[in-house]
């Protein structure tokens, strides 16, 4: 093929077979979201830093939140990033950023030292998922793409029971002063396995090569990428019309940062931003409170562990499911409807006074939730957004989410205190509600549609010619 024509990078890459090339892809995306586990291992290492004085309640606090910050601005600036420089660079950069602060963190002489380290741990995870989850939209046929995004997620949410796991094999072996260390040590060395084989094996993304106008390099990996399909299944691949491969010059499609607060792309903005505070305020108040809720319904604190324990099968089982039937339904309708779920049961669950009912419904709760985690992180908030400004859309949008994670523990827990429990789930069920009724209302149906077609939004005037 003429490497100066323009690439179709979305004809070609869509029209592509399951293949060994998409599993190879999705094996370097979905392990390098499992590995990277600094902010799973958070509230095992703080038990272990307080069992050796390095920290109180304010310090844990300090700790929790500044990472949380942290991770505010890796959302922020890491979509910058790699809109700017490209998909590969961005996760090399940010997969190393985030080996070496925990490296660091891990040999930390006081609390001070380990809490700075933390800020950079947040940073680059922060930055990383990011660029993962958008970037991961650009590489696999729009006809299976949820699904796809479904199960890199699906994986990557394993990290904190595999963690747990790993915490509760060596407490018994080492002092808990050692035991925190390992735990950053691990996932470090894990993550530099992931890191030397995407170096080697992951190709930048033939759609930001063609909107930055790169069309010979963009050329060449496709090309790559058809050979390795057509090897892998045995059979040729048909080609696309003739007429889209004369040469063309270069065209880059500019689209400022400033472009995410006007026209469509806003409305994407406050979409997408909208769907994640509802999806971290739901997910991070079940995963922080739960126990604290168990007990305020007097339930005794080694029964509300056990039940916490429980209820957190849910999660993979929810993912899973989601795995399944996220391509067989249009987005708005999954989106709106979880919510729907998510705050009925809510409701119903915050009612229960028996062991059995609580349980029950404490399990489909969190199966439900984190079917809209894997629907809003992994799915929709990626794939609503132009190439040109994928990650800086995506990046945006997650760190608001970020932020609204690091105020609503203030409101549960006034709610909590004043109102009980009830009221803490009339509260998350009316943020549910409302972010159902902004999906429907403002919400662009993407099942099995291009990412070119999807991107068209205020497109008028963003193309150059070289």
């Amino acid at each position: 093929m003429n490497n100066n024509a323009q690439p179709h990078a979305g004809k070609r890459l869509d029209r592509l077979p399951t293949s060994r090339f998409h599993w190879q892809i999705f094996a370097m995306v979905a392990f390098g979201l499992l590995v990277n586990w600094s902010n799973a291992i958070g509230g095992i290492m703080l038990a272990q830093l307080a069992e050796i004085g390095w920290t109180n309640n304010t310090l844990t606090a300090i700790f929790s939140s500044l990472t949380t910050a942290g991770m505010f601005f890796g959302a922020l600036l890491g979509g910058i990033v790699g809109d700017k420089f490209g998909r590969r660079n961005s996760y090399l950069l940010f997969i190393a950023l985030h080996i070496c602060s925990m490296l660091v963190g891990a040999v930390s002489p006081n609390m001070t030292f380990l809490i700075i380290t933390r800020i950079v741990m947040g940073f680059a995870l922060g930055a990383l998922l990011t660029v993962l989850f958008a970037c991961y939209t650009e590489y696999v046929p729009s006809r299976m793409r949820g699904t796809w995004s479904s199960r890199a997620s699906f994986i990557g949410n394993w990290s904190y029971p595999i963690c747990s796991l790993i915490a509760m094999f060596i407490t018994p072996l080492v002092t808990p002063n050692m035991n925190w260390r390992i735990q950053l040590v691990i996932p470090a060395i894990l993550s530099t396995v992931v890191c030397l084989v995407v170096w080697r094996k992951f190709p930048e993304s033939p759609r930001w090569l063609e909107a930055k106008g790169r069309y010979a390099e963009a050329n060449v990996i496709l090309d790559k990428i058809e050979k390795n399909v057509e090897s892998s299944t045995g059979k040729k691949l048909e080609k696309i019309a003739d007429d889209t491969l004369a040469e063309a010059k270069p065209k880059v499609i500019q689209i400022p940062y400033s472009d995410l607060f006007r026209g469509e792309l806003f409305k994407r903005v406050i979409l997408g931003s909208l769907i994640l505070v509802s999806m971290n305020v739901v997910q991070y108040t079940l995963i922080n409170w739960l126990p604290t809720i168990f007990l305020s319904q007097g339930i005794n604190l080694k029964n509300s562990v056990l039940l916490n324990t429980m209820s957190m099968f849910g999660a993979p089982i929810g993912i899973f499911i989601a795995v399944l039937i996220i391509d067989r339904i249009p987005r708005k309708i999954m989106g709106s409807g979880l919510l729907i779920i998510i705050a009925i049961l809510g409701y119903l669950y915050s009612l229960q006074k028996s062991m059995t009912m609580i349980s029950v419904l404490g399990f489909f709760l969190i199966i439900f939730v984190y079917m809209y985690v894997c629907y809003a992180s992994a799915v929709y908030v990626p794939e609503i957004w132009p190439t040109a400004a994928k990650l800086r859309g995506s990046g945006l949008a997650n760190s608001v989410g970020r932020i609204s994670g690091i105020l609503a523990p203030y409101a549960v827990a006034y709610l909590l205190t004043t109102t009980g429990v009830t009221g803490v789930f009339i509260f998350l069920g009316a943020i549910s509600l409302i972010t159902a009724v902004i999906i429907m209302a403002l919400g662009i149906e993407t099942r099995n549609e291009s990412v070119e077609d999807i991107g068209k939004a205020d497109m008028d005037g963003k193309v150059t010619t070289k």
